[in-house]
């Protein structure tokens, strides 16, 4: 009796670090394109808000995105996720598209996390595509960034 109640405690462990999240919210900076503040915070096990606030063509662009949490078994603070979400964007000059004022769109992302044990900090490489369907409509491009959190 003693060894299935040492296996079963085992086993729930495991599961337990496997399956969950290391954390519930964190913010922090994101470099790359584009580049900002962002903000993440779990609804449950697996799933995740995430808010971007980031610099774009001299004006900013606010992100929001729904994001789905896998964990590898073989690394229990490491994780891939998806996600699909809006932005609003505000800018003075885009080069790309020679235009000035505001543009609405959708966004998807997919990116790589890992939350460290010893210090309350999370890494996230990422990319982010877009479609912009209001104002200077068409392809938004890839963004891609690293991401530095503080854990809380």
């Amino acid at each position: 009796m003693k060894k299935a109640l040492l296996i079963l405690g085992i086993a729930t462990l495991f599961a337990f670090s496997v399956y969950s999240q290391d954390y519930k919210t964190s913010l922090g900076l994101r470099a790359g394109w584009p580049y900002g503040l962002t903000i993440k915070h779990f609804t449950s096990r697996s799933n995740a808000i995430e808010g971007i606030l980031a610099s774009s063509y001299s004006g900013f662009v606010v992100t929001g995105l729904f994001e789905n949490e896998h964990w590898t078994g073989s690394f229990p603070n490491f994780n891939w996720f998806w996600g699909v979400g809006a932005h609003i964007g505000f800018w003075d000059h885009n080069p790309y598209v020679n235009t000035t004022g505001s543009v609405v769109g959708i966004d998807g992302i997919l990116g790589l996390e890992y939350t460290f044990d010893e210090i309350p900090l999370n890494l996230s490489a990422d990319l982010l595509p877009s479609i912009n369907i209001l104002g200077s409509t068409g392809w938004g491009g890839i963004g891609a960034a690293l991401s530095i959190r503080y854990v809380f």
